[in-house]
């Protein structure tokens, strides 16, 4: 089980390939077979997965009902851009074109390490994105941490 965390920040370059950072490429498991699967994530960035937790991941979206609309919809969005990339030689994958300009990347990247995923955001857009949040860190993580009472 992977336990990305931490952020960097990279350069893509104009064949529209990033490095994996070493500190997460340390968190890939064997059976990724330093396969990775990239899709549109949530917000403006993209998520990639290693392998085996994409294959994790598409277990539970074949448990989804191909009858509710709802489900239908979230498997079209999130399959029609997935794509498979493998490392190369020097620990870079290539994104497709398409899901560049989904995240608005064009030359700087910020990876991010977030458990079984990877996240790449263009640096402006990771930016808007704290921006525009309505409650500070320190208020959600209230929320979100609050034990519960038995």
């Amino acid at each position: 089980m992977s336990a990305f965390k931490g952020t960097y920040e990279y350069s893509i370059d104009n064949k529209g390939r990033i490095n994996i950072p070493a500190k997460l490429r340390k968190y890939v498991s064997p059976e990724a077979n330093d396969t990775f699967t990239i899709t549109r994530g949530f917000e403006k960035c993209l998520f990639i997965y290693p392998q085996d937790e994409w294959n994790r991941l598409e277990q539970s979206i074949r448990a989804l009902s191909s009858t509710n609309a709802k489900h239908r919809f979230f498997m079209r969005v999130l399959l029609q851009q997935a794509a498979e990339s493998q490392l190369d030689g020097q620990s870079r994958i290539t994104i497709p074109k398409d899901l560049l300009q989904f995240a608005a990347i064009e030359s700087e990247v910020l990876i991010m390490g977030v458990l079984e995923h990877i996240e790449v955001w263009n640096p402006d857009e990771y930016k808007k994105y704290l921006a525009a949040q309505e409650s500070s860190y320190e208020e959600v993580a209230e929320t979100v941490l609050q034990k519960k009472d038995v």
